[in-house]
């Protein structure tokens, strides 16, 4: 930070998942849109957190995103954003409050969490509330009995 507060370098880490191997967006494509997303705003990736073959359903299986939360709530947390290809990466959580909850100690943390897909994001300062599309997917989820997979 300089003097008034404002943050002048953006340092990240990245957290992708992908639940089966027939998924379009692989974590190494989900890394490739990040980096992308990153390089246009000139921000720094040094830290991956991925989670292959994971449900989105619950954080129960997906250690990274353990991992990634602790590192935050311990302080160990050497970057200032976290990159996340978009909303259902984070999670498909059963409970929308759910996602904002573990949003919410990040930013607690003043970590934010940016959704490099979703359009409405243009700057990684802008956090994400619980939305219209991560509640039809949980809605969508419950009415389906779908595994999240």
């Amino acid at each position: 930070m300089d003097g008034s507060g404002e943050i002048t370098e953006f340092r990240a880490a990245q957290y992708v998942r992908m639940s089966t191997e027939h998924q379009q967006y692989s974590t190494h494509n989900q890394s490739d849109k990040i980096r992308e997303y990153a390089d246009k705003r000139g921000i720094e990736i040094i830290k991956t957190y991925a989670d292959d073959g994971k449900s989105g359903l619950s954080i129960g299986g997906r250690a990274a995103l353990q991992q990634l939360i602790a590192d935050v709530e311990s302080g160990a947390a050497d970057f200032n954003v976290i990159l996340v290809y978009d909303v259902s990466r984070w999670g498909l959580f059963q409970d929308a409050d759910e996602s904002a909850y573990y949003e919410y100690i990040c930013k607690r943390a003043g970590i934010n969490v940016a959704y490099c897909a979703e359009r409405r994001l243009s700057s990684v300062t802008i956090t994400r509330r619980p939305n219209r599309k991560s509640r039809k997917a949980t809605r969508w989820n419950r009415l389906s009995g779908s595994s999240g997979k």
